[in-house]
């Protein structure tokens, strides 16, 4: 890899081909040495495309933004950079950290309906969905896995999870906002290349790092150990190098939170709705619950490289990683059932048995306020006719030892000059990613009888209360319901490329590219056993598990910011007892317990060629291309009954596995051009046709239900792919060494864009042996546009103080009206740092304003904006040995989602803070 010094001299010229340069970044080229602000033209745009310097190792935080300065400067397309060094300075333990400080970009720290978590997780470009970015490592895809159970099989998704990828193992990551010919399909808003490490490209024969951290977790209260190190060698002749890496990363997170389950209409023949007309259409939350998850995480894994290169027409690259997180976690939630109370109908007669509030608030068509006088529920009961829709309140305590998702890849590339204006280049390799839950032990008691009361209080946290019950005490509940499941996800490609790159050197005509790829991907969920508690019957007879007393920790919910009546001191019960009752209870499993319908299965298979041709003149630079890419799609779905059904015996009814077979056509023209104002001030224009594929679950027909909250989803193997026109003017300016002012406008013009529409079906609920009315969310397409404004600023100033900073603004809505999923209105960055020889540091803040999150539980969800402070100082000791503190969300930011409006909260989570201290050594 190609790399710069501070205040090194150079004798390369800029770049003939900048979008060559970028060809051989995606192959891990790391930059063009440049220490200059702008240069003359290089002897011929192939060896512009193919520089093979020494790696020269950037040190530095001013030297490390230069590089990545230079990388932009030198692109044809709309880029941000993130080079190594900014990696291993900036306090980001993932590469999602590292790159959200870029103009455009937002993450997010969970891929679906978890909620929100200490580490980030989920990358998303300009405004849109995390499904809509395209993430590659060294320009091929990388098989990915979610370690949470809905992740696996209920929101399965195209968006990478880089909780996989921590940032050690990174040279540069590239944003690239506007699309080229040559640029591997399926990112409509954009994409992120992870490039990694070359074994040829470090300045040493021999390299050795390691770096030794402890994290504590202020609210877990636990410290834990990481280590990363590196190993790299080449010979005398830099022919051949070889390069191993390895990790493993512990950490323990707790959060602490408020759930909503959403909001259900007051039905018109409810007791409640006859005795108060106006109640009748009102939300009324589906439950009220304070919810405390703990999990321990740990990532471990390792990558390698060895590099061949014997003379320098001919490089060969065999590389490969693995990581995988465990992801142990247990889940606690206790929450009222307001909703289904006041719905409650008789299961035989169906007539309304609901309660009535006797005080209640109205506010935006809600229900935020009620009180229901303990007359309104009945007595205890020991026979099983009891309706556990009039449950006061549940506990839920769901265990999942061995949950775990995976990600790994083995990938081969070459390149050999032909001649002097011909060259060949190619790739091929296999990746495969894993989600695992294989016990999701689930436990319920329900409350029966007594009052209970409410209120909410906008985004803040909302009062509950149970008169007349200890929720501190197991003893007063009865056992309700118990399941146990095992979910197995699968995400494989195997891919093959080659490329061609001709020097033209003909008038504008500079250089072209063009090439073939095939790939062949495979998403499978399976579902293979469901276990259930047959003596589960809501009676008081029913066996109770071990409880030893303890109760949520005594300061749960304080970084919530808890108002008046917040629930605390609730029981929860040790999860290992709850896995020795389940071995002993919950045990009606096996082959004729399959969850058929949440089953999933999606082959794709890609063709694509394109052609690409740089062109240049006096002052400007460019490339026109066109891509061709056929997906052949098959999915797999299986729906209920049919005419010749199989499962017969299955507890969840017949079903037929059915298999939906298309295939279609995207021709994707683009154009960039660069234009060279003066030697400072650039200018650029793009255009583009731009695909995404629809997420897997929104492919696939399979129904996915939530038993207690009578909500579900299922998929359209009908919809179309998420196809754009995408329009890219910029102009940047860089006013000294170190130094960018810039502005930039897009506009994304999506002609199918995928939406969500809901509908109420019935289904078997095997929670409770009966059937219920769901409400089903499922996909369709609808158009969408999305437009906005980048802004950028960096500088050095004086006495080794620095500043960078930058603002996003953008503005997406569907046909409908809504908002474009994961559309924040405003983003911005500010950062400050300070470097001298032995001492660097950085302070860094993050703000996201609210967007649009799709459905949770059927309903929509928004997250409240939020900001994030954190800092890093690095004090180096000597030549070998460096001193490393970092520090993560110092302001301890509450994630707070809402429904419709802000009246209808959907959760509150606080996660704490997390410190690292550490050493890092190298030879």
């Amino acid at each position: 890899m190609q790399g710069i010094t501070a205040g090194m001299k150079t004798t390369r010229k800029p770049i003939a081909a900048a979008v060559a340069v970028l060809l051989a970044y995606a192959a891990g080229a790391a930059g063009d040495a440049m220490a200059q602000q702008a240069a003359a033209p290089a002897t011929s745009a192939e060896a512009a495309a193919e520089p093979k310097l020494e790696q020269v190792v950037v040190s530095g935080i001013r030297a490390s933004l230069q590089q990545a300065l230079a990388r932009k400067r030198n692109s044809d397309s709309v880029s941000e950079v993130v080079s190594a060094e900014d990696i291993g300075k900036l306090p980001d333990k993932n590469v999602a950290d590292a790159i959200q400080r870029v103009p455009g970009v937002n993450i997010s720290s969970s891929a679906g309906g978890e909620g929100g978590f200490s580490e980030n997780d989920r990358v998303s470009i300009r405004g849109t969905s995390s499904s809509l970015t395209q993430t590659l490592v060294n320009g091929h895809m990388i098989g990915t896995g979610d370690w949470f159970v809905l992740d696996q099989s209920a929101a399965v998704g195209r968006s990478v999870s880089y909780a996989l990828l921590p940032s050690e193992i990174v040279s540069a990551v590239t944003v690239q906002k506007s699309q080229q010919a040559d640029m591997v399909e399926g990112g409509v808003a954009g994409s992120v290349n992870i490039e990694t490490r070359k074994p040829l490209d470090f300045k040493q024969q021999l390299t050795v790092e390691a770096a030794v951290q402890a994290i504590y977790a202020d609210l877990p209260r636990k410290t834990d150990p990481q280590l990363n190190a590196l190993f790299n060698w080449k010979n005398e002749e830099k022919t051949f190098g070889v390069l191993f890496q390895v990790f493993s990363e512990k950490r323990h997170e707790r959060r602490d939170g408020q759930e909503f389950y959403g909001y259900t209409p007051i039905a018109a023949d409810s007791n409640a709705a006859l005795a108060h007309p106006e109640l009748a259409g009102v939300l009324a939350p589906s439950g009220i619950s304070a919810t405390l998850f703990e999990q321990t995480r740990k990532r471990t894994g390792a990558a390698f490289d060895l590099q061949f290169k014997p003379n320098k027409d001919f490089t060969l690259d065999l590389n490969g990683f693995t990581s995988s997180l465990d992801a142990a976690n247990y889940n606690r939630s206790f929450y009222n059932n307001i909703s289904a109370n006041i719905n409650a109908t008789d299961p035989v007669s169906g007539a309304s048995v609901g309660v009535v509030p006797s005080q209640y608030t109205i506010r935006n068509g809600t229900l935020v306020s009620a009180v229901i006088p303990a007359s309104q529920y009945p007595a205890a009961s020991a026979t099983k006719s009891y309706n556990s829709s009039l449950y006061t309140a549940f506990g839920d305590q769901i265990y999942r030892p061995g949950s775990s998702s995976s990600s790994a890849y083995i990938d081969l590339d070459a390149s050999y000059r032909v001649s002097n204006t011909f060259k060949l280049s190619g790739s091929a390799g296999y990746t495969r990613g894993t989600g695992k839950t294989p016990a999701d032990i689930g436990y319920e008691a329900g409350l029966i009888g007594g009052g209970s009361s409410y209120q909410l209080n906008g985004l803040s946290t909302a009062a509950m209360s149970f008169p007349g019950a200890d929720t501190s005490k197991f003893s007063n509940f009865v056992t309700a319901s118990a399941w146990g499941s095992n979910v197995i996800t699968l995400d494989t490609e195997k891919y093959a490329q080659a490329d061609g790159f001709l020097n033209l050197s003909n008038g504008v005509l500079e250089s072209a590219k063009f090439g073939l790829r095939f790939a062949e991907h495979h998403r499978n969920v399976s579902q293979p056993e469901n276990r259930s508690c047959s003596i589960c019957d809501g009676t008081t007879s029913a066996p109770l598990p071990q409880w030893d007393g303890a109760t949520y920790p005594g300061n749960f919910g304080n970084g919530l910011n808890p108002g008046a009546g917040f629930l605390r001191g609730i029981w929860q019960i040790n999860p290992a007892a709850i896995a020795a009752w389940a071995e002993k209870y919950d045990k009606t499993g096996g082959p004729t317990t399959k969850n058929w319908a949440g089953e999933m299965d999606v082959k794709e298979k890609v063709t694509a060629a394109y052609a690409m041709f740089n062109l240049s003149g006096e002052n400007w630079r460019g490339n026109v291309g066109l891509r061709y890419a056929h997906t052949q799609q098959t999915t797999l779905t299986n729906l209920p009954g049919g005419t010749n059904p199989i499962g017969l015996d299955n507890v969840n009814g017949p079903y037929t596995p059915t298999t939906d077979q298309r295939g279609y056509n995207d021709v994707l023209p683009s154009a960039n051009i660069k234009l060279d104002l003066s030697p400072t001030l650039v200018a650029r224009f793009a255009v583009a046709k731009t695909m995404a594929r629809p997420d897997y679950s929104a492919m696939v027909g399979a129904v996915t239900l939530n038993d207690t909250n009578l909500t579900g989803s299922s998929g359209n193997p009908k919809l179309k792919p998420i196809r754009s026109t995408n329009y890219d003017a910029a102009l940047e300016w860089y006013f000294s060494p170190k130094a960018l002012l810039s502005a930039g406008l897009f506009y994304m013009d999506m002609s199918s864009y995928v939406t969500y529409g809901t509908a109420n079906l019935s289904y078997f609920n095997n929670s409770f042996k009966r059937f219920d009315n769901y409400s089903i969310s499922s996909p369709t397409n609808i158009s969408a546009k999305n437009k906005g404004v980048e802004l950028a600023y960096q500088q050095g100033l004086w006495g080794g103080f620095g500043v960078v900073g930058n603002y996003t603004y953008t503005d997406g809505k569907a046909g409908d009206n809504k908002p474009v999923v994961g559309n924040s209105k405003s983003t911005y960055n500010a950062e400050a740092y300070y470097e001298d020889d032995r001492l660097s540091a950085r302070l860094a803040y993050t703000y996201r304003s609210s967007f649009s999150g799709g459905l949770y539980n059927s309903f929509p969800q928004v997250m409240a904006g939020t900001g994030n402070l954190a800092a890093s100082v690095n004090y180096k000791i000597n030549e070998h040995l460096t001193l490393t503190f970092d520090a993560l969300n110092l302001n301890n930011a509450v994630l707070r989602y809402y429904g419709q409006n802000k009246d209808q909260p959907i959760a509150s989570y606080t996660n704490g803070r997390q410190f690292y201290l550490g050493l890092r050594g190298k030879l």
